[in-house]
């Protein structure tokens, strides 16, 4: 590896990632178009971004945190997640440090903005990262996350940020932060939403206005998204050339969900981009994922690889 390469950390509510990606020259745009034995439509992504290229993933860690399952249960990270995250941070800096990458911008979520020990935390994390994270807002981290997605996929957009603890919406001019995510509602209503989730939804709602947002393209981003890509193409492994710009419709959605719902909670586990605890709120996103496309007016949707991570480098260009 070379060191043009740059490194960001997404610290989440449900999860952590370390990027190490480059710019690169941008691609040619192409799709491949439908066949009889392919129900779905990719796209190469690329649009090109000027001078310092398109930002390309060359390694990509993904461990489980759920940082958010303290905040719900006490309004505050305990010892014992605090002292898995350093780990988390340790084994990230140690990857880092082998392959000699600067590591620019660690950001934190949802968990964070809301967690009653902050200070705590944050002192943890930047004597295990050797950088301190910032705690950023959702209306930036929604911003930051259709910039990740717009320098591939281009203007026109809207994309939907499903995470453990929250959800971010964006079409670029605006976006916002609705404080539901996967992990917060299997806390709430368990692996499989109930009778209870009209009302939830219905409540939720009361306050989101989609003005500006409904009837454009549709990208999701998130571990919800990259799941859902992965069973739904039978991937064995995470490869996000063959999941990004990924075309799915309602009816794909359903049938993913329906398939995943029949399976028992030890079946659900061993499907690929279901493990490590993913298949115990994957169910609850879908849900979601579900009511936010109706609100949006769309029966299509694609999926991307990009988010957070990303657009904190596209923030230091």
């Amino acid at each position: 590896m070379s060191n043009n390469l740059l490194a960001t950390v997404d610290i989440g509510s449900h999860s952590c990632i370390l990027l190490i990606a480059a710019f690169q020259e941008a691609p040619v745009k192409s799709e491949n178009p439908r066949s009889e034995t392919d129900s779905t439509k990719t796209s190469s992504w690329s649009v090109a971004t000027g001078s310092m290229g398109i930002l390309v993933p060359k390694l990509q860690k993904v461990e489980i945190c759920r940082l958010g399952e303290d905040i719900y249960d006490s309004g505050r990270i305990s010892e014992e997640r605090i002292a898995d995250l350093c780990r988390i941070m340790t084994k990230f800096r140690m990857d880092l440090h082998a392959l000699g990458v600067e590591l620019k911008a660690a950001a934190m979520t949802e968990a964070m903005r809301r967690a009653e020990n902050q200070e705590e935390v944050l002192d943890a994390v930047e004597k295990a990262l050797w950088l301190r994270p910032r705690i950023i807002s959702g209306e930036e981290e929604a911003a930051l996350t259709y910039r990740s997605v717009k320098e591939w996929h281009g203007e026109g957009i809207v994309t939907i940020d499903i995470g453990g603890g929250s959800t971010e919406i964006s079409n670029g001019a605006t976006g916002f932060s609705i404080p539901v995510g996967a992990l917060k509602m299997f806390k709430a209503m368990g692996p499989i939403p109930g009778p209870e989730y009209k009302k939830f939804v219905k409540e939720t709602f009361k306050e989101v206005s989609f003005k500006g947002m409904t009837k454009k393209p549709v990208y999701l981003i998130g571990g919800t998204g990259t799941a859902l890509a992965m069973v739904f193409k039978n991937l064995s492994q995470f490869d996000y050339k063959a999941i990004e710009g990924l075309e799915m419709s309602l009816s794909d959605l359903e049938a993913v969900t329906t398939r995943i719902s029949n399976l028992s909670k030890e079946l659900r586990a061993m499907l690929p981009g279901l493990e490590n605890g993913r298949s115990d709120v994957i169910i609850c996103g879908l849900f979601w994922l579900r009511s936010l496309l109706e609100k949006l007016r769309v029966e299509t949707f694609r999926i991307s690889t990009a988010g957070l991570r990303f657009g904190l480098l596209y923030e230091n260009q």
